[in-house]
């Protein structure tokens, strides 16, 4: 699905980078609420989250997640919240899936095992099909990321046996060397072979991330900015980027392009927010 709108998907930490390799990057919750209010006030349309220990690890840990969720939700009431159910990590179903009982709007489903280039990320079939059970048994939408075009086939074929049901939002990363090249050529197959429905960004690792954000500009698409893809804000990594100064960039390729932010309240009405969601009474969703 193009739309006029532009998605931006906010990924601020991740697993993988910390402060010794960036000062910019955002480890406490305090930190990553702090990012997260100041991108929604920029403009942003969704935030894909992940938590860290105190020593910076990747935690699982619900009473982690739910402080910083319980943050942004504070200040940000109507923002979509996606969390993260790596496998790099933790293969464990029950540390996996601990944090769906605070209720995201959407949960990260990756659609096979694949390699990075330290590390691996186990999804067994099995997995993947208990997790999508239970991020749409706890009214999450499964934020479905695909690396190359074999996850797109098992994405597909999961749809087709009703185990996946729309709304469908797709996260297409490139850059990866074990994974999809980042060129047009590959991309627009991807593209292509979409349920027509499909609400997708595309996202770049490393230096393809502005290159990826660029072609999904262009080509009507979402796209999935921060550091935890990127800590560079130039092609010879001169220069640490910080989350915001990538999404300031986002939008000067909106504007040039004309397309406006899509709105968070907008997004989550299109099925994204979390079907068991209570909005107070003087939520803004009331007044959007």
């Amino acid at each position: 699905m193009n739309v006029k709108e532009l998605v931006i998907n906010f990924a601020p930490t991740g697993n993988v980078p910390t402060s010794k390799n960036s000062p910019y990057i955002p480890i406490s919750p305090v930190q990553i609420i702090e990012e997260v209010i100041e991108a929604y006030e920029l403009g942003i349309t969704l935030v894909h989250l992940h938590a860290r220990e105190a020593d910076e690890s990747p935690s699982y840990k619900a009473s982690i997640y739910g402080i910083i969720l319980e943050g942004i939700r504070k200040y940000c009431p109507d923002m979509v919240l996606g969390v993260s159910l790596s496998g790099r990590n933790f293969p464990e179903i029950e540390k996996r899936t601990e944090v769906l009982s605070l209720k995201p709007d959407m949960a990260s489903l990756t659609l096979s095992s694949l390699n990075f280039k330290n590390q691996a990320s186990l999804n067994e079939p099995d997995t993947i099909n208990i997790l999508a059970e239970k991020i749409q048994a706890c009214g999450a939408t499964p934020e479905l990321e695909c690396f190359d075009a074999g996850m797109l086939n098992y994405a597909l074929y999961l749809i087709q046996k009703g185990k996946i049901k729309p709304p469908f939002y797709f996260n297409l990363i490139t850059g990866n060397i074990f994974g999809m090249p980042n060129d047009m050529a590959h991309i627009g197959t991807f593209i292509k072979d979409l349920p027509k429905d499909a609400v997708w960004a595309l996202g770049g690792i490393g230096d393809f991330q502005l290159a990826a954000n660029s072609y999904s500009i262009t080509a009507g698409g979402g796209v999935r900015v921060g550091l935890e893809d990127n800590i560079w804000y130039d092609a010879k990594r001169t220069q640490y980027a910080t989350n915001i100064d990538l999404i300031k960039r986002i939008h000067t390729l909106a504007e040039i392009h004309e397309r406006p932010i899509m709105k968070p309240a907008t997004f989550g009405k299109m099925g994204f927010f979390n079907k068991n969601r209570v909005f107070t009474k003087n939520d803004v969703l009331k007044t959007v």
